[in-house]
Order: structure tokens, then C-alpha cells, then sequence
């Protein structure tokens, strides 16, 4: 059975192209489109369709309003489509805590239509298997945060993770149970440029860790995460006695830029068993081969389990190749990294 895809844009121009590419796709059927928030609303109601792209600046009532009322009344998946400045980022955050499924950016100048069109299908595809929760106005979308772990002794090790569809919130939870002297963390979320300059500067200010946006030749360093930038890849180097990250262009890979895949099989080069690979939820299989390549050169591997997962599908991947030691839920991650970087395991939670 196909996906069907309501297409809501201010833009005649964006709604005939987006719904002329989408059916190319034989596993997706546009349904309709609206222009605007109250057009969307009626077309909701009546075509029913599984999945909704939603502009975010659109006239009589701006999409962020539009995905809370929606997520309020009547919660069905919804993909936002944000322009890619930094404006945009913050929007497309906003808009996930309200309740969208993923983000993606329209068409730049160093991001193609060509690459947004093939990002844009893999993440319909994706939320089609989202249950979105029904939402209640008096509890906040996202839980509380997990409480903070502590680590006894320093550690040089390097974690690697890699996310997809459902990271951000994922991420947020990891994130923010690491202690300030946790291993140095670097990390591939699927995300366009800007984007994840502004998830990583709301991180920052909800961890104990420094959370930034990767740039050339950063060092990684206990008690920091680096987040690669949108529509580039990161590769961890080695640096001395330590490492580093590159920052790099370069084609799709795994249908993806930045690519969990290249950042994973560096890490496999460079750190061998120094090394701790996570891979979370996710559509489709970025990131399985190289975590089998970083279990193979001696890393220890934790993918999240299925029931812990907005979509099971990069650690179903991992684990059907089998390049998984340990297969935890989404709140025990931060306790298995921990316990891995020390080899010890007993934890003190911090008070």
C-alpha cells in the first residue's frame, strides 16, 4: 500500500514540483495540496493522507502554529520544510518540539534540489512508520531529562553515534545524562546546514558537556560533543596522541551528507579499540557498515533497542550484520557508554 502525502506550501511553484516528484516514487501517492494552514486543515479531514509536508512561513497562520493545533486535534506525522539560514534552524527546532517527525531545508546554493528531493522521500518514507502519541496540552512533548551519571575516573576513549529520524530528542536524552567528564563524543545526526548549528547551541545549554557544532580540526576532548555540521561530512583523524575531526565535502553517502557510514569507518581506522560505536533510531541503513568495520577493528558497539526507537531501522540494520555487542533501550545508552569507557560496572548517580 502506498504512502499518501498531503503537500501544504504557500508556493504554487514548491507544491507543483514537490508533488510531481514525490509521485515519481511508486511507493507514494500525493493526495493533495494546500496552501495554507486552513485549506490544509479541511484537506487533512477529508483525504486523511498518512504523512504531511508543512512549509513553515506560510500567510493567515504560520506552520509552527499549525503543527501544535494539529498535534493537538487531530497528530498524524508531519515532515517540516524550513529554508536553510539560521532563522530557519531555529524554527525547524521549535517545530520538532511541537511535534514533527523530522526537518529539511529548501533548495540553496550548497544544497541542491537534487539532494533535497531524495532527502525529502527517504523521510516521508520514515515517518510513514511513525505512531505519533496523542498530545495533551498540560504535559510537555518532551520528558524530563534523564538523570545525570558520574564517572569516577577520566577516560581518552572516543564514542561515535549516529542517528537519524527521532535523534534529536534521542540525543537530548544521551546528552544530557553524561557527566562533564565523559569520554569526548562526536556525531552524525541527519540534519541540513544551520540546523544543526542550532540543535547543538540548545544542547549546550541543557548538558553538563560542551555541545557544539563540529569545525575543522576541533580536538576531541572529555567533557565536549561534536556534532557534524549540516550537508558535510566529519571523519575523526588522528592527532598527536589524540584525535581530531576533518570537515569535508563530498558526495552523498548511504543517501546521506553528513553520513554516519564515514564518520563510523574513520573511527574504525583511526581508533580501533578506543573506541565505543552507538548507533540509534533511524530510516534506513546508514551507519551499519561502519559499525561492523569499528566492531571488526576491535570497538565496542550498543545500538537502541526496537522498542525504544521512533523508527528501528540503522539499528536494525547494525545488528542484522551483526556489528552489535549490546542492544539497550534509549535511557540505558548513557549508563552502557559510561560502563564500556571505564570497564566497570557499578555507577554512582549524581545527586
Amino acid at each position: 500500500m502506498k504512502t499518501r502525502v498531503l503537500v501544504v506550501d504557500d508556493s504554487a511553484l514548491a507544491r507543483e514540483i514537490l508533488s510531481r516528484e514525490l509521485s515519481r516514487d511508486p511507493e507514494l501517492e500525493v493526495v493533495g495540496t494546500a496552501p495554507d494552514a486552513f485549506v490544509a486543515r479541511d484537506k487533512i479531514v477529508k483525504l486523511k493522507p498518512d504523512v504531511v509536508t508543512l512549509d513553515v512561513e506560510m500567510p493567515r497562520m504560520d506552520g509552527i502554529t499549525f503543527l501544535r493545533k494539529l498535534m493537538r486535534y487531530h497528530p498524524l506525522p508531519v515532515i517540516i520544510i524550513s529554508l536553510l539560514t539560521p532563522k530557519g534552524g531555529r524554527l525547524a527546532l521549535e517545530a520538532i518540539e511541537a511535534g514533527a517527525v523530522d526537518v529539511i531545508c529548501k533548495p540553496g546554493t550548497t544544497y541542491t534540489a537534487d539532494d533535497m528531493l531524495v532527502e525529502l522521500i527517504d523521510k516521508v518514507k520514515a515517518a510513514a512508520w511513525v505512531k505519533v502519541p496523542e498530545q495533551n496540552a498540560s504535559i510537555p512533548r518532551t520528558p524530563a531529562s534523564p538523570q545525570r551519571l558520574t564517572m569516577i575516573r577520566g577516560t581518552n576513549k572516543v564514542v561515535a553515534i549516529g542517528t537519524s529520524t527521532g535523534g534529536t530528542q534521542a540525543l537530548q536524552r544521551v546528552l544530557s545524562a553524561m557527566p562533564e567528564n565523559a569520554p569526548g563524543i562526536v556525531i552524525v545526526q541527519h540534519m541540513p546546514q544551520y540546523f544543526t548549528r542550532s540543535f547543538a547551541d540548545r544542547l549546550n545549554q541543557l548538558c553538563a558537556i560542551e555541545v557544539k557544532e563540529a569545525e575543522d580540526g576541533d580536538i576531541i576532548v572529555p567533557g565536549k560533543a561534536l556534532i557534524a555540521p549540516g550537508n558535510y561530512h566529519m571523519l575523526l583523524r588522528c592527532s598527536g596522541t589524540g584525535y581530531c575531526v576533518q570537515i569535508k565535502d563530498g558526495p552523498l553517502v548511504s543517501r546521506n551528507r553528513p553520513s554516519v557510514d564515514v564518520l563510523f569507518k574513520s573511527v574504525a581506522r583511526c581508533a580501533e579499540h578506543n573506541a565505543i560505536g552507538v548507533i540509534m533510531t533511524g530510516m534506513g541503513s546508514d551507519g551499519a557498515e561502519g559499525l561492523r568495520e569499528m566492531k571488526d577493528s576491535g570497538a565496542n558497539t550498543i545500538a537502541q533497542d526496537e522498542a525504544s526507537c521512533v523508527v528501528f531501522g540503522m539499528p536494525k540494520e547494525a545488528i542484522a550484520l551483526k556489528a552489535v555487542d549490546y542492544i539497550v533501550p534509549l535511557d540505558s545508552i548513557p549508563k552502557k557508554i559510561l560502563e564500556l569507557a571505564e570497564n566497570r560496572n557499578q555507577f554512582i548517580s549524581a545527586r
